[in-house]
């Protein structure tokens, strides 16, 4: 008998036998849905530097600015290449507990 390296093979499909493909954001190589690493990126149309001069120039004086949402899938070499995960050692890899979650603090409302 062979030595399994992951409790889950690397994928999250119990029992289904056969999930579609999605191509990798970075290279377009075909993965597993239920293998590809998953992001969801939030940021600005526009950039930093440009910020400063709408809002001087806008006639309304609190303009939210649009953002971009975007759902990176990535291929696990491109993951790995672009520190979205990290290799882990064996005792690491026991540990099933998923990583910590960064929300957002939004402000309190004043009335």
């Amino acid at each position: 008998k062979m030595t399994k390296k992951r409790r889950n093979g690397g994928k999250n499909r119990h029992g289904r036998g056969h999930v579609k493909f999605v191509r990798c954001s970075n290279c377009s190589r075909a993965v597993p849905r239920d293998k590809a690493v998953k992001r969801f990126l939030i940021k600005n149309i526009v950039e930093q530097a440009a910020v400063r001069d709408i809002t001087e120039q806008s006639v309304y004086d609190a303009y939210p600015l649009p953002k971009l949402y975007i759902k990176m899938l990535y291929c696990i070499s491109c993951a790995i290449h672009s520190k979205q995960v990290r290799n882990r050692s064996k005792e690491g890899r026991r540990d099933r507990t998923p990583p910590p979650r960064f929300r957002r603090v939004t402000p309190a409302k004043k009335d």
